[in-house]
C-alpha cells in the first residue's frame, strides 16, 4: 500500500525540482509534526533548496497575529472592541458613522482597501510602501464603501489600523509587542514582523513568478508596513503557533473565544470571518483557516480543531495554490474521519446551447460593478484580468465556481418570460447579490471623443488620461502602461478588473466618472480639458 508520505510527495512533484520555486510543508497532529518537507528552490540565483527552516513572507496569514495582539490588549482592559476608533486614531476622517475595532477585525468597516487605493493612485506593488503612505491615503478619503456593519468586504486597511492601535496602547512598536508578547513566549525564534524592507533576513525564500520562456522571474516585494501583512516565519514556527490554540500558553481562554467569534452584520446575518480567521467546514469537519498572497509568496494554514490536525504550506511561486493543496492532503489523512451528511453536488455536462445563452455582461447597480461571463471553447467562465474562473454546472440554471471559493453558488433566472437574464450570486450564507444582463453597447466615434480627456481624483491626487486611438479607448495613469477600455453599456466601461461609469452635467456633457474595483467603490474623478503635451 502506498504510504501517506509517498502520496503527498506526488502531490508536490511539480515543484520538487532543482530549477523551480516551490514550498515548505508541515503537517501537525495532536501537537506532533508528523511530516515536514521542502519542495523546490528558495533562491534560484544560488540554488538554495527550500527546507522546513526556510523563512517566508506569509502575507495575510499575518492577520491572525494582529488579531491576537488586539485581543491581548482587550484581555488587559486597555482596548474596547466596540469603542469608536477615533478614541485611538483621532487622525482618521470622520465619515459621520461610528467605526469600531470590531468592524476592522471582521472586514465590515466599509473602509476602502489600501492596496486597491495605492494601485488606483498609480503606485506599483513593488514600490516601497510604508504605513505612513497608507495612513496618508486613508486621511484624504471622503467616503466609505458602505455603512459599517452593513456588509462584509475584505479590507487590508482595517488591519493596518489595528496594528497602529496596538502601538498606541502598548507603548511599543507593533513588531516589538508581537515579539515580546507572542513570538518569544511560544519559542517562535524564526518569526518577526518585517517593518522595514531593507532588513536582512537569514534563510529567506525569494519571490518568483513564471515568465514567458517557461522559466521564472523575481517579483520584488518592498513593504515597510505591518498588521495586514509582512509576517516572516517558517512552517516549523507556525506549528508552535498552532499548538497554542490548544495549550493557551499565550492568551487566556477568553482570548481564544474572541479569536473564533464570527462577525455579525447589522441585519443579524453571521459571516464566516472571525478575528483574522475564517471559520468554515470541509467535508463535514469544522475548519479554521486563512491564506495569504503577496508578490510571488503564497501561504495557507488550515486547522481541523476537532481532529487536532493542521496543515501548513508556505510557498514562493505565484501560481502555487496552497488552499487547494492543503485540502488534497486532508483528503489523504482524514479520509476515514469526514462527516459528510449529505450528498455533494457534482458538476454535470450541459449542451453548449444551454451555456451560450448565459454568456453576457451582467451589472449590479448598487455595487456599480459588472461581471463578464463568456464561453471559452465548451465551458462557461467568469472572465477576469487576474485569471478566468470556470462556472461548473450543477443543473441547467445552477452553477458553482471552480475556484477560488467552491462554496459560491450562481443561479441564472428570468423574472418574467420576456425579461433579460439575471444572475444571482450566493456567497457564504448571505442573501444573493443580483446582477442583471445589460444590452451590448457600441459607442459612436462622437461618444469616444467625448469620453477622451483628462480626469482628476482629489482624494488620491492623481490624474488619468483617456485616449481615443484608432477607434478604441485606452486609460493611462502614471507608472503604468495604458490599458484597453471595453464598453459594457451606455456611459459604462470595464478595464482590467475595474468599472468606470461616466457622469454627465445638467447639459448632458461628460463631467467625470466614478471608478469601482472589487474593494473600492465609486471613487470620483472630475474631467478637465486635455492639456497640450
Amino acid at each position: 500500500m502506498t504510504s501517506h508520505k509517498t502520496k503527498i510527495d506526488a502531490i508536490f512533484s511539480e515543484w520538487d525540482k532543482p530549477d523551480s520555486p516551490g514550498c515548505a510543508l508541515a503537517i501537525v497532529r495532536a501537537g506532533e509534526t508528523i511530516y515536514e518537507r521542502g519542495y523546490g528552490i528558495a533562491n534560484l540565483e544560488y540554488d538554495i533548496p527550500i527546507t522546513p527552516e526556510t523563512r517566508f513572507h506569509v502575507a495575510s496569514v499575518s492577520k491572525q497575529f494582529t488579531a491576537m495582539a488586539v485581543t491581548l490588549l482587550v484581555q488587559e482592559g486597555k482596548l474596547s472592541l466596540d469603542a469608536d476608533i477615533h478614541e485611538y486614531l483621532p487622525e482618521i476622517p470622520d465619515f459621520g458613522v461610528q467605526i469600531t475595532p470590531r468592524h476592522l477585525l471582521h472586514h465590515t468597516s466599509g473602509l476602502r482597501d489600501q492596496w486597491s487605493l495605492l494601485t488606483i493612485a498609480g503606485w506599483r506593488m513593488q514600490d516601497v510602501i510604508t504605513t505612513e503612505d497608507i495612513i496618508e491615503l486613508v486621511q484624504v478619503q471622503k467616503a466609505l464603501n458602505f455603512k459599517p456593519g452593513a456588509e462584509y468586504l475584505y479590507s487590508n486597511t482595517g488591519y493596518t489600523l489595528l496594528a497602529l492601535i496596538v502601538e498606541r496602547l502598548s507603548g511599543q512598536t507593533f513588531q516589538e509587542f508581537c515579539r515580546t508578547q507572542i513570538f518569544t513566549p511560544l519559542g517562535m525564534e524564526n518569526t518577526h514582523f518585517h517593518h522595514n524592507h531593507t532588513m536582512i533576513v537569514k534563510n529567506m525564500a525569494y519571490s518568483y513568478a513564471p515568465n514567458e520562456k517557461n522559466g521564472f522571474h523575481k517579483v520584488v516585494l518592498s513593504y515597510s508596513t505591518v498588521g495586514a501583512t509582512s509576517l516572516f516565519t517558517t512552517v516549523q514556527d507556525l506549528g508552535k503557533w498552532d499548538e497554542n490554540f490548544y495549550t493557551h500558553k499565550v492568551g487566556e481562554p477568553e482570548v481564544f473565544t474572541m479569536l473564533h467569534t464570527r462577525g455579525v452584520l447589522n441585519t443579524g446575518q453571521p459571516i464566516r470571518y472571525a478575528f483574522g480567521l475564517y471559520i468554515s467546514q470541509y467535508r463535514g469537519l469544522k475548519t479554521v483557516e486563512h491564506g495569504g498572497s503577496d508578490a510571488g509568496y503564497r501561504a495557507h494554514l488550515i486547522r481541523f480543531p476537532d481532529q487536532r490536525f493542521t496543515i501548513i504550506i508556505l510557498g514562493n511561486l505565484s501560481t502555487l495554490d496552497p488552499s487547494q493543496l492543503t485540502r488534497k492532503i486532508a483528503d489523504i489523512y482524514l479520509e476515514n474521519e469526514f462527516l459528510e451528511t449529505e450528498e455533494q453536488e457534482e458538476p454535470i455536462k450541459l449542451p453548449i446551447e444551454a451555456l451560450v445563452e448565459k454568456a453576457n455582461i451582467y451589472y449590479n447597480e448598487n455595487l456599480s460593478t459588472t461581471i463578464r461571463i463568456e464561453m471559452i471553447e465548451d465551458k462557461l467562465y467568469w472572465v477576469r484580468t487576474s485569471g478566468n474562473i470556470e462556472l461548473q454546472p450543477l443543473s441547467p440554471e445552477r452553477f458553482k465556481l471552480a475556484d477560488p471559493d467552491p462554496s459560491t453558488i450562481i443561479e441564472f433566472s428570468k423574472p418574467t418570460p420576456n425579461s433579460r437574464t439575471q444572475m444571482n450570486w450566493f456567497v457564504q450564507t448571505q442573501k444573493p447579490i443580483v446582477y442583471r444582463a445589460v444590452d451590448p453597447y457600441d459607442p459612436t466615434d462622437h461618444d469616444k471623443e467625448n469620453y477622451s480627456g483628462r480626469y482628476f481624483c482629489p482624494e488620491l491626487d492623481v490624474t488619468y488620461t483617456i485616449l481615443n486611438e484608432e477607434g478604441k479607448l485606452f486609460l493611462k495613469r502614471r507608472k503604468h502602461e495604458k490599458t484597453l477600455m471595453i464598453p459594457t453599456f451606455k456611459d459604462a466601461y470595464t478595464r482590467e478588473d475595474s468599472d468606470i461609469l461616466f457622469t454627465r452635467d445638467n447639459e448632458n456633457a461628460i463631467s467625470g466618472f466614478t471608478l469601482t474595483t472589487e474593494r473600492v467603490r465609486n471613487l470620483r474623478f472630475i474631467k478637465h480639458e486635455l492639456r497640450a503635451s
